[in-house]
């Protein structure tokens, strides 16, 4: 190859290779439920197709997400305590807020139910009797949007587990799925996300309990970072993520993503943001 020819080449690989590193891109702190459950291999390279930005996740319970945003570590999050993420707002740490789908929680547990509490709709009702039979009970114990609901759970019940840790009371520390397995193993009691429930193969002798409680329901919301506090993150292509999350064509993308023919989340419709 000629000289001129060489360099042209090489200006040209520089400019795709540029372009490419250029790319727009935001970072997404979201919960393990929606990694494990594969909600966001579904819908979020409709987002990228869509609008050309790309989402890097990290997946991690809902309090450590929330404490990369206070951080200003990522551009969003993905997460669904709302008592925290209204907090999160409250405190300035957020420029924008929105709930975007919903699906509920379940108690799992053995199949021979030592506990005896599938007679029950009562989700605190069941923890007590779990409690008071001390029956193996797994918990995530990660600070997680599933770990702050199963405590207030046993608030409601009027049990504090804690001084039951490492008896009939284990804590994992880990996310949903760990957990289920550690459950399983076990043949143990926990609380699930649906989502993950549905999509978990080792449930060997585990079957859902007791579901359908109000205080079950289990609500996600999308934040944006306040640009505010951290001039670095990306609140403008972080936006366009809720945008489209609350979009028609995220909502289909959302109600879309089924295993075994039924639904592991379901979209809200639009909502007003709570702008911080």
């Amino acid at each position: 190859m000629n000289r001129p020819g060489a360099a042209l080449l090489l200006l040209f690989l520089t400019l795709v290779v540029g372009a490419k590193a250029e790319a727009p891109y935001i970072i997404l702190a979201s919960t393990t439920s929606t990694r494990d459950s594969g909600l966001l291999a579904h819908i979020l390279p409709r987002f990228e197709a869509r609008t050309g930005i790309a989402v890097r996740v990290i997946a991690v319970g809902t309090g450590r997400a929330l404490g990369l945003g206070e951080k200003g570590d990522v551009d969003a999050l993905l997460v669904h305590d709302t008592v925290s993420e209204e907090r999160f707002m409250a405190e300035g740490h957020g420029s924008l807020r929105r709930e975007v789908m919903y699906n509920d929680f379940v108690i799992v547990g053995p199949v021979d139910d030592p506990a005896g509490i599938a007679t029950t709709t009562d989700a605190a009702e069941a923890l007590a009797t779990i409690a008071a039979r001390k029956a193996l009970f797994v918990s995530r114990g990660d600070d997680s949007g599933t770990h702050k609901a199963e405590l207030r759970l046993w608030k409601a019940a009027d049990h504090d587990p804690s001084g039951a840790s490492g008896s009939w009371y284990r804590e994992t520390g880990s996310g949903m799925g760990a957990t289920l397995n550690t459950a399983s193993e076990l043949g143990a009691y926990a609380l699930s996300d649906r989502g993950t429930w549905l999509s978990f193969r080792n449930r060997r002798e585990l079957r859902i309990l007791v579901q359908g409680d109000p205080p079950l329901r289990n609500v996600y919301g999308v934040l944006v970072v306040n640009p505010q506090r951290h001039p670095h993150t990306k609140a403008r292509l972080a936006r366009k993520l809720v945008d489209w999350l609350s979009s028609e064509e995220g909502r289909r993308a959302i109600a879309d993503f089924r295993l075994e023919d039924q639904p592991l989340f379901f979209p809200l419709g639009p909502t007003v943001a709570k702008e911080g």
